[in-house]
C-alpha cells in the first residue's frame, strides 16, 4: 500500500508538469464552454437560431443555459469529443513511457510492477473526477451569469441531480481514459495508440452503427459497444429538448448503461496492469 500511494504520488506529479496533460484537460474546457453555451448563447441573442442551434426556440435555447440544466448540458459532449480527447490522455500517460523508456527504470529501479502501474491507473481516476467537478463549477458559473444578464431565476439543480450529473460524467469519461490506456500498453507506442484510439471513437463506431441499422445480426454487439454505452448514459440525462448532439443515444438504459460501462472500467483497468506487468520492456 505504501508504494501505491508513492506511485500514485509521483505519477500525479509527472501529469502536473507535463504540458500535454494541462493542453488536453484544458482544451476540453474550452470545448465544452464553446458548444454547451457560446453558440447557444449566439444563437438566443441574435434569434439566429437555425444553423447553430438545428431551429431551437429560443425558448428552448435559454433553459439549456440556466443552472438548472447545467448536470444535462455538461454531459452531452463528452460521450463523443470530451471521451475522444480523455483517450488520447490516457494513451499518451501510458504509451510515452515506452516512448521516452521511462517504463523501464520505474519497473526496474521503483517499487513492484503492480504499485508502479496501479499508480498510473489511480492518478487518471483521480484526474478524471477533478476535471469533471472542475467542469461542473465553471458551467454553473457560466450558466449562472448568462441567467442573471437574462433576467432568469438562480436555480441550482438538486442535490441527486448534481450528483448524478459528477457521476455520469466520471464513468464516461473514466472509461474512455481507460481505454486510451489500454490502447497504449498494447500499442506501446503514444501516437499509434491516439491514432488507434481516434479512428475507433469517431470512425469506427459510428460506421458499426450504420451497418446495424441494415444488417441486424450485429446490432447487438454495437447496442453494447463502449460508445453507444457512454451515449446512452449521457442521453439518459436529457429532460430538456434542445439540438441534437453527436454521440448522444438512447440505445440503452441508464442503468443497463452503468452496468456496461463498469464493466468496460474493470476491463480496460485489469487489462492495462496485466499487460505492462507480464510483458518484458525490452
Amino acid at each position: 500500500m505504501t508504494d501505491l500511494l508513492a506511485s500514485t504520488r509521483a505519477e500525479l506529479l509527472r501529469l502536473r508538469k507535463w504540458p500535454a496533460f494541462w493542453i488536453v484537460l484544458g482544451t476540453w474546457i474550452l470545448l465544452n464552454l464553446t458548444f454547451a453555451y457560446l453558440f447557444n448563447y449566439l444563437a438566443y441573442t441574435t434569434g439566429d437560431s437555425s444553423r447553430m442551434s438545428d431551429g431551437q426556440p429560443r425558448e428552448v435555447l435559454l433553459q439549456l443555459m440556466l443552472p438548472s440544466a447545467v448536470p444535462e448540458v455538461f454531459t452531452q459532449g463528452m460521450a463523443m469529443f470530451g471521451g475522444a480527447l480523455m483517450l488520447v490522455l490516457g494513451a499518451l500517460a501510458v504509451g510515452s513511457g515506452y516512448g521516452w523508456g521511462s517504463w523501464k527504470t520505474v519497473l526496474t529501479q521503483g517499487p513492484s510492477r503492480a504499485a508502479a502501474i496501479g499508480g498510473v491507473v489511480i492518478s487518471l481516476a483521480l484526474t478524471v473526477i477533478a476535471l469533471v467537478a472542475v467542469a461542473f463549477v465553471i458551467d454553473t458559473g457560466v450558466a449562472a451569469l448568462i441567467a442573471s444578464t437574462e433576467g432568469q431565476p438562480l436555480t441550482l439543480p438538486a442535490v441527486s441531480r448534481i450528483l448524478l450529473g459528477i457521476l455520469t460524467g466520471s464513468v464516461i469519461l473514466g472509461m474512455w481514459t481507460l481505454a486510451g490506456a489500454v490502447i497504449g500498453a498494447i500499442a506501446r507506442s503514444p501516437a499509434l495508440a491516439v491514432g488507434l484510439g481516434l479512428v475507433w471513437v469517431l470512425v469506427v463506431e459510428n460506421l458499426l452503427r450504420g451497418v446495424a441499422g441494415i444488417f441486424s445480426p450485429i446490432k447487438t454487439l454495437t447496442d453494447y459497444m463502449p460508445g453507444t454505452a457512454a451515449g446512452s448514459l449521457a442521453g439518459s440525462l436529457r429532460t430538456t429538448g434542445g439540438p441534437a448532439t453527436p454521440g448522444v443515444l438512447d440505445v440503452l438504459t441508464r442503468t443497463e448503461s452503468l452496468i456496461v460501462l463498469a464493466a468496460y472500467i474493470a476491463a480496460f483497468a485489469a487489462g492495462t496492469v496485466l499487460l505492462i506487468r507480464r510483458r518484458d520492456m525490452v
